[in-house]
């Protein structure tokens, strides 16, 4: 883009939640043709959400119908990143408003992302696949360190779940919390975690506490994205939902709850969906515009 092309609309949307004020908020532009990388990562750092989306047209062979069909990139205020479910939804819900709703498929960085949008009484739902998933575990140096980072004693973690990087588009550090007080009660050494995310390529760790069978609230420091806390990690969710199932904590077949924003006043839902024989994961919510 050069400097006497026209800025291309910028558009604001929640995603996670049908309220403005909920959720997790992105940028998104459906048409970057005119945008480099620089130009994409000075408007995801000038909006300061979490994630910015870009749309251009898709790759020869991406399949999907004319118009419902593109390329994607998502870029934090600090770097791009391979994959973003949160602006994935909101992008998806900006497209279901001028084109209706039906199935979409974007060429991101980590695969191809088929998502769904459904209407339902009034409201726009969009359900996002993720690449196929899988689990690595982590040093035992590397783990005490993000326990550093964090200030949790290893007593705070629940050994319900086993410290792993879980990925499913983008690589995440799952760490169970032993309470939700525990959960409540993140104050994090910002440089220190980032240092360590940046040495594992993580984009957030996610922290969970366990509600019920089916429901689990969780966190996601984000300090490589240069934001302190992303409010509703849709990547995360996805990578969660996979590591969950090898492990055993939910049935093959299940649809799980996760809570995440509340306690940064955005409260968000993520659903997240396993099949059995399907390795991938659905994740699907409610977006709405900002403003």
């Amino acid at each position: 883009m050069t400097t006497n092309a026209p800025r291309p609309e910028v558009l604001r949307y929640t995603a996670f939640s049908s309220d403005p004020d909920g959720g997790n908020p992105a940028g998104v532009v459906l048409d970057a043709t005119a945008l480099d990388e620089s130009h994409m990562l000075a408007i995801a750092a000038d909006l300061g959400y979490s994630e910015s989306a870009f749309l251009t047209a898709p790759p020869e062979g991406l399949g999907g119908q004319v118009g419902r069909a593109y390329s994607i990139r998502y870029f934090s205020p600090k770097a791009e990143v391979p994959f973003c479910g949160h602006a994935t939804v909101a992008t998806a819900v900006a497209l279901a408003e001028r084109t209706g709703p039906g199935k979409l498929v974007f060429a991101t960085r980590a695969g191809t992302v088929p998502v769904e949008v459904t209407e339902e009484g009034g409201t726009l739902r969009a359900t996002l696949t993720s690449v196929e998933p899988h689990l690595e575990e982590i040093a035992h140096p590397d783990l005490a360190e993000a326990l550093v980072a964090l200030g949790w004693p290893a007593a705070d973690l629940d050994p319900a779940f086993p410290p792993r990087v879980a990925f499913a588009g983008a690589r995440h550090l799952v760490l169970g919390a032993a309470t939700r007080a525990r959960l409540a009660d993140l104050a994090y050494d910002f440089a220190r975690l980032e240092a360590l995310m940046h040495r594992l390529d993580l984009t957030t760790v996610q922290l969970v506490w366990q509600e019920s069978a089916t429901v689990f609230h969780v966190r996601d420091p984000f300090p490589v994205g240069g934001v302190v806390e992303d409010p509703a990690t849709g990547a995360a969710a996805a990578a969660f939902g996979a590591y969950a199932r090898e492990f055993g904590l939910v049935p093959e077949d299940a649809v799980l709850t996760l809570r995440q924003g509340e306690d940064l006043g955005r409260p968000g839902e993520l659903t997240v969906t396993l099949r059995a024989g399907d390795p991938r994961v659905r994740v699907s919510g409610t977006g709405a515009r900002i403003g």
